[in-house]
């Protein structure tokens, strides 16, 4: 009914009870909230002014977020008015008092399992929540609530998908190799096949796709599901089952299981901290037949080293790295790199996935993979803005006014299965451009 309104320029008068820009918007330091009053205390205890240096003891007027020192330093920033910065924290701002209005939250009603005779049309988030029947998100504040919880699943369907909105070069972002690897998952999650196949012979790679046509018997006869690991999992790992099943949803002749590793994959509600085993066993939950859910609270070179997950199979399993921060440095260490972890990644030879929160973070993490390890890696994906990132503003604390968005851009990387003899400078990994 949503849709038909807005097709017909109906929409009635939205009641007191709907979300708006105007009945969502308090200061911070006076918000209806406690939570969100003990944010901005710790905004203005740990941030610091852009302008000045010093703490943050300034709610701007037209963000209701602690942003400056005070308002002389606020008058004299040029940026942030030039810039307006202002409008995305407004938008951080009634998200966050949105979700703890207390009303009614109808979108989170989420379809269940897809009829064969559908297709959903994987372009964007409209059409994909269109076409797979989703409740209609009429306004923004619905929109941010549910592409938050979801961009996490439906990143991987995007990229996975046979129906992806991500191209082969020059057309999209998908490198060759990027191909030769999605090829192989999608034989796997389309036991009938699969049109990459095709795409390989039109590029002329027609060993690789014969390579495939003679493995598709020997991938029938694996009774095993497609294995999805998430390493460095934090919120993605926190989300209900329900969410993930939204995943497994999109391909229903495919059993799923998802590795969430790392320390902080495992965050107990009651206790209100996270729990780590010692032992090298996961905590398991079984969503239901298709899907089961595995937690292992230690680093993935741990595991790895452990054999844990051996045999690792390209048709079968797939990596995803979210915001993992590849160039970034925690305590004068960087535990992706000094640890082993990437290297342990490159070892497996299947297909790694990774987003960033804004285009310079993904470009840091890229250059980084490339300087360290670029005679041993192919570029499956160039970065791109990601198409099911969350529409949800968020803000860093610490810089109150740096704002992003969960999973704004893509990439993905692989291992060299074998050294490239002759062929471009962008196949002997040459830098790629964004």
């Amino acid at each position: 009914m949503g849709f038909v309104r807005n097709a017909l320029g109906l929409e009635p008068p939205s009641p007191e009870s709907e979300p708006t820009a105007a009945n969502r918007f308090f200061p911070w330091d006076q918000s209806p909230y406690p939570q969100i009053r003990e944010r901005a205390s710790r905004i203005m205890q740990h941030g610091r002014c852009r302008v000045t240096g010093k703490n943050i003891a300034y709610v701007c007027p037209l963000s209701g977020i602690p942003t400056h020192h005070s308002r002389e330093a606020w008058e004299m920033d040029r940026r942030y008015h030039q810039e307006r910065v202002y409008e995305k924290l407004r938008k951080v701002n009634v998200y966050e008092h949105d979700l703890r209005s207390g009303r009614a939250f109808p979108e989170f009603e989420f379809p269940e399992e897809q009829g064969r005779e559908r297709t959903v049309n994987m372009a964007n988030w409209d059409l994909f929540f269109y076409t797979r029947g989703f409740y209609s998100m009429d306004t923004e504040f619905q929109l941010a609530a549910v592409t938050k919880m979801l961009s996490y699943p439906l990143t991987i369907a995007a990229v996975l998908s046979q129906f992806s909105p991500y191209f082969l070069n020059p057309k999209g972002p998908i490198t060759l190799e990027g191909l030769k690897s999605l090829a192989a998952l999608r034989y796997t999650l389309y036991p009938g096949g699969s049109s990459s196949n095709s795409a390989l012979v039109r590029r002329g790679d027609t060993s690789f796709a014969e390579s495939l046509s003679q493995s598709t018997t020997a991938v029938s006869l694996k009774n095993r599901p497609v294995r999805l690991f998430i390493l460095g999992a934090r919120a993605e790992a926190q989300l209900p089952g329900y969410i993930w099943k939204q995943l497994q949803y999109l391909f229903p002749s495919t059993h799923f299981e998802i590795y969430f590793v790392g320390p902080e994959c495992n965050f107990d509600r009651a206790r209100g901290t996270y729990v780590r085993r010692h032992d090298g066993k996961p905590f398991v939950c079984e969503v239901d037949p298709t899907l089961k859910l595995f937690y292992y609270t230690d680093y993935f070179d741990v595991f790895h080293r452990m054999q844990e997950f051996y045999p690792y199979d390209p048709f079968f399993d797939c990596f995803f790295t979210f915001h993992p921060g590849y160039a970034s440095m925690a305590l004068g260490q960087n535990t992706w790199l000094d640890n082993g972890t990437v290297q342990a990644l490159l070892d497996t030879k299947c297909a790694v996935f990774t987003t960033g929160y804004s285009k310079e973070d993904i470009r840091q993490d890229m250059r980084l993979l490339t300087k360290q390890f670029g005679s041993q890696m192919d570029l499956l994906m160039d970065p791109v803005e990601n198409l099911y990132k969350s529409t949800k503003w968020e803000l860093n604390d610490l810089d109150p006014q740096e704002v992003y968005q969960f999973n704004m851009y893509i990439a993905g990387y692989r291992g060299k299965r074998y050294h490239t003899t002759r062929g471009s400078q962008r196949e002997l990994g040459a830098p790629w451009r964004l």
